[in-house]
């Protein structure tokens, strides 16, 4: 059993690492328009240690490690240890710490932490989501004039921008405004807490959503592929997040931009 205040204890413990000024300037490229500090590093790092120290039996996925062992059969952490570290690296204060418990083909557990405003979202599976121990709830809208809609561009396949922007060009016209932060887990939590109506991104990895995905889902949103099917935790996903409205009509304006 995850015990949930003990859990958020050790990821709040992070937040003075993302205040190294050093760490976030010792920066290196991984591939294109995709970096990793010693921030990302060292809370990947700190979180391992103490998550092991405290259930031993649980694997351990991260986006700053080899993967390739893992067996989704059996209970793992799913970690972000920075998500927007692009962000980092501006001072850009829109970056957050995304831990998901995943057990038997389902997220348990989800946390995602945001250092700068001391914030913590999290939800547990069947016991509904929280930011900062008060409940919260997505939105009501049900027509895109009355939302406003996150995107993700998808900035390591900028090949991809001639089929993206369209998509986003036909969702701002319908939509009352869009909003871009280049952190996927806080749009998510954004659209649990009813600030966003929706979000979409295309080829994120499990650990940009796992716990956001739980987040949505607790605070009576849904979160699905673009094709309208579940989406995975053991590959990329393509995701549209809603409020049990919006992600439809997104779906819908997709697939027929997509023609």
């Amino acid at each position: 059993m995850i015990q949930i205040r003990k859990t958020i204890d050790i990821v709040r413990k992070t937040r003075c690492l993302f205040m190294d000024e050093e760490a976030v300037r010792n920066v290196y490229e991984k591939g294109q328009s995709d970096y990793v500090t010693s921030v990302d590093t060292s809370v990947q790092d700190f979180l391992n240690q103490e998550l092991y120290a405290q259930y031993p039996q649980i694997q351990f996925m991260g986006e700053e490690k080899d993967n390739t062992q893992i067996d989704f059969s059996k209970p793992l952490w799913i970690l972000d240890p920075v998500d927007g570290t692009t962000n980092l690296i501006h001072g850009y204060h829109q970056s957050a710490v995304s831990l998901a418990y995943y057990e038997n083909g389902k997220v348990k557990v989800g946390i995602i932490y945001q250092p700068y405003t001391d914030d913590v979202y999290y939800a547990v599976k069947g016991g509904g989501a929280f930011l900062n121990n008060r409940p919260i709830h997505v939105s009501r809208a049900k027509e895109l004039n009355q939302s406003l809609i996150s995107i993700g561009t998808s900035p390591y396949y900028k090949e991809w921008s001639k089929s993206n922007f369209p998509i986003f060009q036909k969702v701002f016209e319908a939509c009352q405004d869009i909003r871009r932060s280049g952190c996927a887990s806080l749009d998510l939590a954004n659209v649990a807490c009813g600030r966003l109506d929706g979000f979409f991104e295309k080829s994120l990895k499990p650990w940009d959503y796992a716990a956001g995905v739980l987040l949505v889902e607790e605070a009576g949103g849904h979160v699905i592929e673009y094709g309208g099917g579940e989406v995975s935790m053991e590959h990329m996903s393509d995701i549209i997040a809603g409020n049990g409205h919006i992600e439809k009509i997104l779906k819908e304006m997709i697939l027929m931009e997509a023609k």
